[in-house]
């Protein structure tokens, strides 16, 4: 099976029941749409919930998020193929995959596109905290340039896209928070993704992100939620 779920944020209590409820092996893969908050304090607590999750009966697909570093940032991963894309992965913990950017992967006979990363609308309240914020954790012009050209590859046809953000005109904004200044977001992401999803010939797109449950169009949010591919 491959699964689909929104953020967990470090917190997999659910993910730990979900895979009591389907009895899973590690041939099932649970596909996370960015801030799994594996890769969040980069020291010891990291290294606690790596050592629970290799326990758990699943694989974990984790897209780049925004409240979580970049593992090719960390100098603790390696890169590896697999279902037709290249990952970051531990030997330590196998069942542990990182997406890169951009990367083409086929689950259940469908071609997917990964596309992390998204703006903090918290990051001033994270910095004046000292917790963690990251300058890459939108993608970078050399992503951008990457994904385009993995589109241009398929000829603008893909069956997934797998993002934590969204198009810019799928924003949903009832939930937005109400002491955030929207004009000072930065949503150059989401910008870039709308056009991208213009020229697109796809079938569904998922993200996180939003901490939502709710569909538009081929548009899917996902939070607690959790289908199958």
């Amino acid at each position: 099976m491959f699964i689909i779920t929104g953020d967990t944020h470090g917190d997999f209590g659910r993910v730990g029941a979900l895979c009591e409820k389907l009895e899973t092996t590690k041939e099932d893969v649970l596909i996370i749409l960015g801030d799994a908050g594996v890769n969040y304090y980069g020291g010891k607590k990291d290294l606690r919930l790596k050592h629970v999750l290799a326990g758990l009966p699943i694989t974990l697909f984790c897209i780049h998020g925004n409240h979580e570093r970049r593992p090719e940032s960390l100098g603790l991963y390696e890169e590896a193929q697999w279902c037709g894309g290249t990952v970051y992965v531990e030997h330590e913990f196998p069942n542990l995959l990182f997406a890169k950017d951009g990367e083409v992967f086929e689950f259940s006979g469908k071609k997917c596109i990964v596309i992390g990363g998204a703006y903090s609308v918290d990051k001033d309240y994270r910095l004046s905290n000292n917790w963690g914020w990251w300058p890459d954790e939108q993608p970078s012009e050399t992503v951008k340039h990457y994904v385009e050209q993995q589109l241009d590859s398929a000829n603008w046809h893909i069956d997934v896209v797998l993002s934590h953000t969204a198009p810019l005109k799928y924003e949903p904004r009832e939930v937005f928070l109400g002491f955030v200044d929207d004009s000072e977001v930065d949503k150059s992401t989401e910008v870039w993704l709308g056009a991208i999803e213009d020229r697109l010939d796809y079938d569904h797109w998922y993200c996180g992100h939003y901490h939502t449950n709710k569909t538009i169009d081929k548009m899917r949010f996902l939070f607690g939620d959790y289908l199958e591919l």
